[in-house]
């Protein structure tokens, strides 16, 4: 009997070959993971370089924000996601504080550029610097009302963004700029790109003759005609940083709008006309009011403002069909800047602590790291920072007998002062203050030039109107007319006010003592020049005036800082504190209204 084994070889050798030769079963590969892109989010900056700093009861100072603070919350959120980090700024980089309007801005650029700002929106606030050098506006044929501003532009590494602003002349975007308002930047292989927005109102919230040779488009059909071209050029995702913004007074649930202020939401008044898909994500900002939440499906972040603070938008864009995933899309609404905080609560808002009797104080510690400054960036600041000093050490040679608050949607005994101020320093019948020059309240006490700055941060000369009694009512119909609310300083003047703003909202004006306001009587009218310009929307009536009934050139070469030191040095070398009183508000008092979304 032969052997079996060479048979049973080949038949394990044939077996082998054949299942070789068979189709193997499909092997399925796990589906790739969404890629994470995280947008950092500021606005209105304001040249807060510094932190806010505070003295508790106890004598410790507690410190809010800075750069060197923003610093460090920036380089956590980059080594969380590495290379996945859009740094993005909703506009007003500058003004507001004396750091910034020394440099005219380089020293916020010179801060940006080092902490690799991806791209910026151009703020009305971007304009108040006028041509390069100490003058607020162009004052010959050879001075460039924009001079600043382009500097600024040249200087930065990132994109200063606008697509709805527009060149007088040519109705194009200016060739300044370097862009046409848009920019694609790549992320983790993602093409990503980014539209800038700025607020429609610019002209009449910052000088008007700084803007005269440009438009500013509507925001919904320019965001809409940037991102269809973002797309077209490959754009995957498509953010807007927009000067234009909102308010949400609850940031607990993102999905619940019912706390959002319809009233004055230049924001969601454009996203209500763009279609779907137009944007993945807003970082907004002008209204310095916070947002963190969704409106028809879209993320928008907005902070208070002031370096306080910043947002944080995750999305999360699937790789194969290269779209954002909604449903992944996660909000961190206005995350404090602190190095300390309060040990209870969290945060380290300078001016609530500085309230309690007893305050316990931490280290921060974000995304499981305590923050501490960057010590880069203290370095980097610390040559502006000595001129500072310097600058704001200057005695005024005056004192306040009380701390005097500001006030801004109620009527406030600094801005009565100020008032007082204009109208003693032009010799006028009255005198109209709007609540947003003024920045800061001022302490009791000595006061520095410093102190005068901090609350009087614009560079506003002193001006005279010469109106008619039906011409002042109607400037003052225009300022109270609009929904946000900004109740005018007064002097010489009483005002009767709805509770609620809006259109309408003026009841009532007479003169001081409730004398009758003449319709026909002429009266002079002491304001800062923004207002004569027509800022604040009361271009209405400051336009149709002839020549000779508006007074530009600075009453007495005065700007609004030397008005009011001057002032306090004719009651004495002390600022008086006024009586509150000069408005009073029609109906009963109640809780105003607000549409929700």
């Amino acid at each position: 009997m032969r052997s079996s084994r060479p048979f049973l070889l080949a038949l394990v050798t044939c077996a082998a070959a054949c299942a070789g030769t068979q189709p193997s079963a499909p092997v399925s590969s796990p589906p790739a993971s969404p890629v994470r892109i995280t947008l950092v989010g500021l606005n209105d900056f304001h040249g807060q370089v510094e932190p806010h700093r505070a003295r508790l009861a106890d004598g410790r100072t507690v410190e809010e924000g800075g750069a060197a603070t923003l610093a460090a919350y920036v380089a956590r959120l980059r080594e969380d996601n590495p290379g996945g980090v859009l740094l993005l700024d909703g506009g007003d980089l500058f003004q507001g504080t004396l750091a910034s309007n020394l440099t005219e801005g380089a020293i916020v650029v010179d801060v940006y550029n080092h902490l690799g700002f991806t791209a910026a929106a151009i703020g009305n606030h971007e304009f108040d610097y006028g041509p390069v050098g100490p003058a607020p506006m162009a004052s010959g044929s050879g001075e460039d009302p924009l001079g600043a501003l382009k500097a600024r532009v040249k200087q930065a590494r990132f994109p200063f963004l606008s697509a709805n602003l527009r060149d007088a002349t040519t109705g194009k975007t200016p060739a300044w700029l370097g862009n046409d308002g848009t920019h694609i930047v790549v992320v983790k292989g993602l093409r990503v790109g980014v539209l800038g927005l700025t607020t429609e109102s610019t002209p009449s919230v910052t000088n008007p003759a700084n803007v005269a040779s440009l438009r500013f488009a509507p925001l919904a059909s320019s965001a809409l005609e940037a991102s269809r071209s973002l797309r077209e050029r490959g754009a995957d995702v498509v953010v807007a940083v927009a000067h234009a913004g909102g308010q949400c007074s609850d940031l607990r649930n993102p999905r619940d709008t019912s706390s959002c202020d319809r009233g004055d939401a230049e924001i969601l008044d454009m996203l209500a006309a763009l279609p779907p898909g137009t944007l993945d994500a807003v970082v907004a900002g002008h209204t310095h009011q916070t947002m963190g939440h969704f409106f028809d499906g879209v993320p928008i972040i907005e902070t208070t403002g002031q370096a306080r603070s910043l947002g944080v938008v995750e999305l999360f864009v699937d790789p194969v069909r290269r779209r954002v995933d909604p449903s992944l899309t996660r909000i961190q609404a206005a995350i404090p800047l602190c190095t300390q905080v309060e040990a209870t609560h969290g945060g380290c808002d300078a001016r609530r602590l500085r309230e309690r009797a007893e305050v316990k104080l931490a280290p921060a510690v974000f995304l499981g790291t305590p923050m501490q400054p960057d010590a880069e960036v203290t370095r980097l600041l610390a040559p502006t920072l000595a001129e500072v000093d310097a600058s704001q050490g200057r005695a005024s040679g005056v004192s306040c007998a009380s701390p005097l608050a500001r006030g801004f949607t109620e009527e406030g005994a600094l801005g009565n002062l100020i008032a007082d101020a204009l109208r003693e320093a032009a010799g006028a019948d009255a005198a109209v203050m709007n609540p947003g020059g003024i920045r800061a309240d001022l302490p009791g006490g000595t006061l520095s030039f410093g102190h005068v700055y901090q609350a009087l941060p614009f560079d506003n000369t002193v001006a005279v109107l010469t109106l008619t009694g039906a011409e002042l009512r109607h400037l003052l119909e225009l300022a109270h007319g609009v929904e946000r609310g900004a109740v005018f300083a007064v002097s010489g003047l009483e005002l009767t006010l709805a509770r609620c703003p809006g259109p309408g909202r003026l009841q009532g004006v007479t003169l001081e003592g409730g004398k009758p306001l003449v319709p026909e009587q002429r009266y002079r009218v002491a304001v800062p020049d923004f207002l004569a310009r027509g800022g604040d929307g009361v271009d209405g009536v400051t336009r149709p005036l002839p020549p000779e009934r508006t007074e530009l050139s600075p009453v007495r070469g005065m700007d609004l800082r030397q008005a009011l030191i001057s002032y306090g040095r004719s009651h004495g070398g002390v600022l008086p504190t006024p009586a509150l009183g000069r408005v009073r508000y029609s109906g009963v008092a109640q809780v105003c209204p607000t549409a929700s979304r």
